[in-house]
């Protein structure tokens, strides 16, 4: 993931652009070239001599002329006792083109003296001091760029491009306390309104748990991403951290790829074929057909060297799915004749596989019952969170959404069952 936030870039420029063009053009030119600036109060006007070098500068800045422009402006500052209002069509004009032109101390000053001069609105002020923040940001002077985009936010609290181009800066210029403070913020109110956050917001905040020594935070920060903005990248990065969890245990690898297959994550022919495997091996044949199927209709399979390899494995899934209705009933008559528990939750798993979610159901929780029943004299827990597991699928398979998020709310074990469970509410 990029430790920083991207696609600032376009609208940063579209911001001084934006600027630029208000403060060439907020003004009129009367006939006799006398340049009037529009307040909410009055119309003032400014004599020629003032006027006509303005409106030259404004032509160069149409031309994208601005170095030009600024040399025009020097007419303007030789003009003796000018009006407060001269003075700051003067600024106004001078900023606009220094801010084209990337002269910063310049756009700076201007700027500052057009905000100090009381006579700008609230909504004007912001603009200038996003134009300023956006050069400084250009310029990589990221303390100033966050200090001015923090005044632009301020005067337009809706402007959402400043507020996270402020974010962005206090990241880049290393106050990365602010910058995590201010992300939070704006990711909490966004889910207080129930709405998705900004999705660079989130990526801010899971930049920076990665740098940081709790790697659960940094999984909290994923966790939140996949639920607003559920990438391919973002699945990828996640899982790959649940599986390096201490304590993981790798009886869970089918589960893992059931996981990476609902999260459209199992994109390569070894993972395709290991999972069938699996499944075969837990004698889940209709689950380890279909997997085989999907990845022969997608191309994933059926290419290359191991092409007939994965059509035996197929043909032999085919075969035993076949096979499976009759061989489940006598399993189930043993399973319940043994009081096995973990076979009637796998011969549930296997009946849900086949599109028989009631039977399934019914088994699974016969079998955690079983589990229940012995799991302190076995030290067999782990199981029953595995069980619950399996009934969460199971219920998910079914279309009860409901019933799946109670039953995967349920586990609780440190082997990863439980962030395996946590993650499946997370899928859409």
């Amino acid at each position: 993931m990029n430790q920083s936030i991207g696609g600032f870039g376009k609208s940063l420029r579209v911001t001084a652009v934006a600027f630029a063009v208000a403060a060439a053009f907020g003004m009129q030119v009367s006939p006799r070239g006398e340049l009037a600036w529009s307040t909410a109060q009055a119309q003032e006007q400014v004599r020629a001599e003032v006027g006509r070098p303005l409106q030259a500068a404004r032509d160069l800045i149409k031309q994208q002329k601005y170095k030009e422009a600024l040399a025009k402006l020097k007419e303007v500052e030789a003009v003796p006792n000018r009006t407060a209002n001269e003075n700051l069509l003067l600024e106004q004009m001078r900023a606009s083109a220094a801010m084209q032109a990337g002269d910063l101390a310049t756009a700076s000053k201007s700027t500052q003296a057009l905000i100090a001069s009381g006579k700008l609105s609230a909504a004007d002020q912001g603009r200038y001091a996003a134009g300023l923040a956006s050069l400084y940001y250009r310029d990589k002077d990221y303390t100033n760029a966050a200090a001015w985009a923090q005044k632009a936010a301020a005067a337009n609290p809706g402007d959402r491009t400043m507020r996270g181009l402020m974010i962005q800066s206090y990241y880049l210029a290393g106050d990365t306390a602010t910058a995590q403070r201010e992300a939070l913020a704006d990711v909490q109110a966004a889910e207080k309104a129930g709405q998705a956050p900004p999705e660079d917001r989130l990526q801010l905040l899971a930049n920076l748990a990665s740098k940081g020594t709790d790697k659960q935070a940094y999984i909290t920060s994923l966790e939140r991403l996949v639920a607003y903005y559920p990438k391919k990248e973002y699945w990828n990065d996640l899982l790959r951290r649940i599986e390096s969890k201490p304590g993981y245990n790798n009886r869970l690898a089918l589960d893992m790829y059931r996981l990476r297959r609902a999260t459209k994550t199992l994109d390569s022919g070894n993972d395709v074929f290991e999972m069938a495997q699996l499944a075969l091996q837990e004698r889940q044949a209709a689950e380890a057909k279909k997997v085989l199927e999907e990845g022969f209709a997608s191309g994933l399979l059926g290419k290359g060297n191991d092409a007939e390899r994965q059509k035996r494995l197929l043909n032999l899934a085919s075969q035993r799915a076949d096979e499976a209705p009759k061989q489940l009933a006598a399993a189930e008559t043993e399973a319940r004749d043994l009081k096995d528990g973990d076979a009637l939750v796998r011969i549930g798993m296997a009946y849900s596989g086949m599109g028989q979610h009631d039977k399934g159901i019914q088994l699974i929780q016969q079998g955690i019952a079983l589990l229940q029943q012995d799991k302190a004299a076995k030290g067999r827990a782990g199981r029953v969170d595995e069980a619950n597991l399996h009934l969460g699928l199971a219920y998910l398979r079914a279309g009860q959404k409901q019933k799946a998020v109670q039953a995967f709310k349920s586990v609780q074990g440190t082997d990863g069952s439980a962030d395996l469970a946590r993650l499946w509410t997370r899928v859409g």
